[in-house]
């Protein structure tokens, strides 16, 4: 599975994202992804999203700084300035897992 992607929509304001960890429960498959600039900014989806939605492009599309970190990005971390950031586990099989 390609581990670099780009949304084709800014999350939270950027669009980057690494695939960090993949796991699969009852059948059912999914990854979580994590910005390239925020790790605050982290999202679980599954592999039809990811794949089949055309949400999604493989590999880091070259964009100009203002398509890649939008305004929206600024308004995000005004608000989000005190929010408590959720730990990210590193499953062992990870290409991220450096221990």
């Amino acid at each position: 599975m390609e581990n670099y992607w780009t949304s084709n929509k800014t999350i939270n304001g950027l669009r980057h994202f690494v695939l960090v960890n993949e796991t699969k429960q009852k059948g059912n498959i999914s990854f979580l992804m994590v910005s390239v600039l925020d790790s605050e900014i982290n999202l679980s989806t599954t592999y039809e999203e990811l794949i089949n939605s055309g949400n999604w492009h493989k590999g880091w599309i070259n964009l100009s700084k203002h398509l890649s970190i939008t305004e929206e990005y600024l308004k995000y971390k005004s608000i989000n300035k005190e929010k408590v950031i959720d730990e990210i586990f590193i499953n062992e099989d990870s290409l991220f897992n450096i221990s």
